[in-house]
């Protein structure tokens, strides 16, 4: 057995119990073979949902505008493609998406603003919006 192999086998996290209620499968993922593509389906059928009944038609058709194309496009430039919040903590990290500091729902007005806009990694995003619920 070569060392890469073993270490292979020796450095795997330990197995902990599928999030599944009830099932006593022991898994190295959240969800045991079994359960996981039901929760992977889960998931789809919620993201569906949220798309067609949870969006706002009038901010999505926004996201979708040339407009804002070209602005974020100027936003990723003029952030050199890089996370903010991550380049304010010392770390080069790659921006996935930019940000409005004012959303668009409370400011209409100021949607194609570029003072208002950061570029963030998915990371900073998702913690910017953690626990604010879909709106």
């Amino acid at each position: 057995m070569s060392i890469k192999s073993w270490w292979r086998k020796v450095a795997n996290k330990p197995k902990r119990p599928c999030a599944e209620i009830g099932c006593g499968n022991l898994t190295e993922k959240t969800y045991c073979k079994i359960h996981e593509k039901n929760a992977v389906e889960n998931q789809r059928i919620k993201q569906r949902a949220y798309n067609r009944y949870g969006r706002d038609p009038v901010i999505d058709a926004f996201y979708k505008s040339p407009e804002w194309r070209r602005l974020r496009a100027l936003a990723f430039e003029r952030d050199n493609g890089l996370c903010q919040r991550c380049l304010k903590r010392g770390i080069l990290k790659r921006a996935d998406v930019v940000h409005h500091l004012i959303e668009v729902k409370e400011d209409w007005n100021r949607r194609l603003d570029l003072e208002i806009l950061e570029s963030l990694c998915h990371g900073c995003h998702n913690a910017e919006h953690k626990g604010s619920p879909h709106r």
